[in-house]
Protein backbone atom coordinates (compact mmCIF):
# COMPACT_ATOMS: atom_id res chain seq x y z
CA UNK A 1 0.00 0.00 0.00
CA UNK A 2 1.15 3.51 -1.14
CA UNK A 3 0.91 5.77 2.15
CA UNK A 4 1.87 9.31 3.56
CA UNK A 5 2.81 10.52 6.16
CA UNK A 6 0.42 12.46 7.24
CA UNK A 7 1.96 14.59 10.89
CA UNK A 8 6.25 14.51 10.01
CA UNK A 9 7.08 16.93 13.04
CA UNK A 10 5.56 14.64 15.48
CA UNK A 11 7.67 11.73 13.92
CA UNK A 12 10.78 14.27 14.44
CA UNK A 13 9.78 15.30 17.63
CA UNK A 14 9.62 11.54 18.15
CA UNK A 15 5.79 12.04 19.73
CA UNK A 16 4.41 8.24 19.07
CA UNK A 17 4.53 6.84 15.80
CA UNK A 18 2.68 9.26 13.10
CA UNK A 19 -0.48 8.79 11.26
CA UNK A 20 -0.79 7.34 7.99
CA UNK A 21 -3.45 6.81 5.08
CA UNK A 22 -3.55 5.33 1.25
CA UNK A 23 -2.57 8.46 -0.19
CA UNK A 24 -3.65 6.96 -3.54
CA UNK A 25 -7.48 6.02 -2.39
CA UNK A 26 -7.33 9.49 -0.86
CA UNK A 27 -6.07 11.50 -4.25
CA UNK A 28 -8.76 8.99 -5.94
CA UNK A 29 -11.37 10.40 -3.77
CA UNK A 30 -10.44 14.16 -4.38
CA UNK A 31 -10.18 13.77 -7.96
CA UNK A 32 -13.54 12.81 -8.18
CA UNK A 33 -14.96 15.46 -6.27
CA UNK A 34 -12.84 17.81 -8.37
CA UNK A 35 -14.35 16.34 -11.89
CA UNK A 36 -17.85 16.79 -11.01
CA UNK A 37 -17.26 20.08 -9.45
CA UNK A 38 -14.63 21.23 -10.87
CA UNK A 39 -12.09 23.63 -8.79
CA UNK A 40 -13.49 26.60 -7.81
CA UNK A 41 -16.76 24.64 -6.38
CA UNK A 42 -15.21 22.09 -4.40
CA UNK A 43 -15.16 22.99 -0.98
CA UNK A 44 -12.28 21.73 1.51
CA UNK A 45 -15.17 20.25 3.71
CA UNK A 46 -16.15 18.22 0.32
CA UNK A 47 -12.63 16.83 -0.15
CA UNK A 48 -11.80 15.82 3.53
CA UNK A 49 -15.29 14.03 3.95
CA UNK A 50 -14.41 12.36 0.11
CA UNK A 51 -10.88 11.27 1.53
CA UNK A 52 -12.36 10.79 4.60
CA UNK A 53 -9.76 12.63 6.17
CA UNK A 54 -9.66 15.09 8.97
CA UNK A 55 -9.01 18.75 7.53
CA UNK A 56 -5.98 19.06 9.78
CA UNK A 57 -4.47 16.10 8.45
CA UNK A 58 -5.08 17.25 4.50
CA UNK A 59 -3.73 20.27 5.33
CA UNK A 60 -0.46 18.93 6.87
CA UNK A 61 0.23 16.21 4.07
CA UNK A 62 -1.03 18.76 1.06
CA UNK A 63 -0.61 22.55 2.48
CA UNK A 64 -4.10 23.56 0.92
CA UNK A 65 -7.06 22.49 -1.80
CA UNK A 66 -4.33 23.81 -4.56
CA UNK A 67 -2.02 21.51 -2.97
CA UNK A 68 -4.42 18.37 -3.25
CA UNK A 69 -5.63 19.40 -6.60
CA UNK A 70 -2.21 19.42 -8.13
CA UNK A 71 -1.58 16.08 -6.21
CA UNK A 72 -4.92 14.61 -7.40
CA UNK A 73 -4.15 15.39 -11.32
CA UNK A 74 -0.89 14.13 -11.27
CA UNK A 75 -2.49 10.79 -10.12
CA UNK A 76 -5.26 11.05 -12.68
CA UNK A 77 -2.86 11.56 -15.66
CA UNK A 78 -0.96 8.40 -13.93
CA UNK A 79 -3.75 6.26 -13.15
CA UNK A 80 -5.49 6.84 -17.48
CA UNK A 81 -2.07 6.74 -18.97
CA UNK A 82 -1.69 3.30 -17.19
CA UNK A 83 -4.61 2.04 -18.49
CA UNK A 84 -4.31 4.04 -22.22
CA UNK A 85 -0.78 1.83 -22.06
CA UNK A 86 -2.63 -1.62 -21.63
CA UNK A 87 -5.34 -1.17 -24.39
CA UNK A 88 -3.21 0.24 -26.51
CA UNK A 89 -0.23 -3.13 -26.49
CA UNK A 90 -3.65 -5.20 -27.16
CA UNK A 91 -3.46 -4.28 -30.53
CA UNK A 92 -0.36 -4.49 -33.38
CA UNK A 93 -1.25 -2.21 -36.25
CA UNK A 94 -0.77 1.76 -35.82
CA UNK A 95 -4.49 1.85 -36.99
CA UNK A 96 -5.97 -0.47 -34.63
CA UNK A 97 -3.75 1.45 -31.73
CA UNK A 98 -5.53 4.67 -33.05
CA UNK A 99 -9.01 3.11 -32.46
CA UNK A 100 -8.07 1.88 -29.30
CA UNK A 101 -6.94 5.20 -28.12
CA UNK A 102 -10.16 7.01 -29.74
CA UNK A 103 -12.71 3.85 -27.94
CA UNK A 104 -10.71 4.35 -24.57
CA UNK A 105 -11.80 8.40 -24.63
CA UNK A 106 -15.40 7.43 -26.22
CA UNK A 107 -16.13 4.38 -23.56
CA UNK A 108 -15.38 7.30 -20.62
CA UNK A 109 -17.58 9.97 -22.05
CA UNK A 110 -21.43 8.50 -21.40
CA UNK A 111 -22.39 7.20 -17.76
CA UNK A 112 -21.56 7.82 -14.47
CA UNK A 113 -17.72 8.32 -15.99
CA UNK A 114 -19.35 10.37 -18.24
CA UNK A 115 -21.07 12.85 -16.34
CA UNK A 116 -17.85 12.83 -13.89
CA UNK A 117 -15.58 14.73 -16.64
CA UNK A 118 -12.25 14.83 -17.35
CA UNK A 119 -9.75 16.44 -15.12
CA UNK A 120 -7.51 17.80 -17.48
CA UNK A 121 -10.37 18.74 -19.86
CA UNK A 122 -11.90 20.75 -16.96
CA UNK A 123 -8.72 22.41 -15.65
CA UNK A 124 -8.07 24.03 -18.77
CA UNK A 125 -11.12 26.41 -18.43
CA UNK A 126 -11.16 25.98 -14.27
CA UNK A 127 -7.60 27.11 -12.88
CA UNK A 128 -5.05 27.11 -15.87
CA UNK A 129 -6.01 30.27 -16.79
CA UNK A 130 -4.81 32.12 -13.25
CA UNK A 131 -2.70 29.33 -12.09
CA UNK A 132 0.92 29.42 -13.67
CA UNK A 133 1.62 25.52 -12.79
CA UNK A 134 -1.72 24.07 -13.15
CA UNK A 135 -1.25 25.76 -16.47
CA UNK A 136 1.78 24.06 -17.27
CA UNK A 137 0.33 20.74 -16.16
CA UNK A 138 -2.35 21.23 -18.66
CA UNK A 139 -0.38 21.90 -21.67
CA UNK A 140 2.30 19.47 -20.55
CA UNK A 141 -1.24 16.79 -20.86
CA UNK A 142 -2.56 18.34 -24.03
CA UNK A 143 1.11 18.16 -25.64
CA UNK A 144 1.62 14.43 -24.55
CA UNK A 145 -1.50 13.24 -25.60
CA UNK A 146 -1.07 15.01 -29.10
CA UNK A 147 2.49 13.44 -29.40
CA UNK A 148 0.91 10.01 -28.80
CA UNK A 149 -1.46 10.34 -31.37
CA UNK A 150 0.99 11.37 -34.00
CA UNK A 151 3.30 8.56 -33.31
CA UNK A 152 0.34 6.41 -33.62
CA UNK A 153 -0.15 7.78 -36.73
CA UNK A 154 2.89 7.97 -38.00
CA UNK A 155 3.17 3.69 -36.52
CA UNK A 156 0.69 3.06 -38.68
CA UNK A 157 2.36 5.25 -42.11
CA UNK A 158 5.30 2.98 -41.17
CA UNK A 159 3.10 -0.53 -41.14
CA UNK A 160 0.75 0.28 -43.96
CA UNK A 161 -2.49 0.44 -42.13
CA UNK A 162 -2.61 4.35 -42.33
CA UNK A 163 -2.16 6.55 -45.80
CA UNK A 164 1.58 7.40 -46.42
CA UNK A 165 -0.40 10.77 -47.76
CA UNK A 166 -2.38 12.19 -44.42
CA UNK A 167 -0.79 15.06 -42.82
CA UNK A 168 0.25 13.97 -39.43
CA UNK A 169 0.64 17.00 -37.29
CA UNK A 170 -3.14 18.19 -38.78
CA UNK A 171 -4.88 14.78 -38.14
CA UNK A 172 -3.52 14.37 -34.81
CA UNK A 173 -3.99 17.93 -33.73
CA UNK A 174 -8.13 17.69 -35.15
CA UNK A 175 -7.96 14.00 -33.14
CA UNK A 176 -6.71 15.63 -29.84
CA UNK A 177 -10.09 18.09 -30.21
CA UNK A 178 -12.09 15.74 -30.75
CA UNK A 179 -11.31 13.38 -28.07
CA UNK A 180 -10.99 15.92 -25.43
CA UNK A 181 -14.20 17.51 -26.84
CA UNK A 182 -16.05 14.07 -26.12
CA UNK A 183 -15.15 14.32 -22.66
CA UNK A 184 -17.00 17.68 -22.55
CA UNK A 185 -19.73 16.48 -24.38
CA UNK A 186 -20.20 13.01 -22.39
CA UNK A 187 -20.94 15.59 -19.23
CA UNK A 188 -24.65 16.20 -21.13
CA UNK A 189 -25.56 12.19 -20.84
CA UNK A 190 -25.15 10.89 -24.40
CA UNK A 191 -25.04 7.69 -24.62
CA UNK A 192 -22.77 4.45 -25.21
CA UNK A 193 -24.34 4.13 -28.50
CA UNK A 194 -23.83 7.93 -29.61
CA UNK A 195 -20.36 8.09 -28.34
CA UNK A 196 -19.49 4.82 -30.14
CA UNK A 197 -20.61 6.36 -33.54
CA UNK A 198 -18.56 9.60 -32.96
CA UNK A 199 -15.55 7.04 -32.11
CA UNK A 200 -16.11 5.75 -35.70
CA UNK A 201 -16.85 8.84 -37.19
CA UNK A 202 -13.77 10.12 -35.82
CA UNK A 203 -11.33 7.87 -37.26
CA UNK A 204 -12.84 8.51 -40.96
CA UNK A 205 -9.67 11.05 -40.63
CA UNK A 206 -7.30 8.42 -40.93
CA UNK A 207 -9.01 6.59 -43.93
Amino acid sequence: MNTTTLDHQAKSRGRGRPREFDAEAALDAALRVFSERGYNAASISELTDAMGLASGSVYKAFGDKRGIFLAAFDRYRAVRRGLLDARLAEVETGRDKLHALITFFSSSSHGQIGRQGCLVVGSAGDLALFDEEAAERVATAFTTDEALLADLIRLGQSDGSISADLDVSGVALALLCLTKGMRVIGKTGRSGEQMAAAAEAAMKLVT
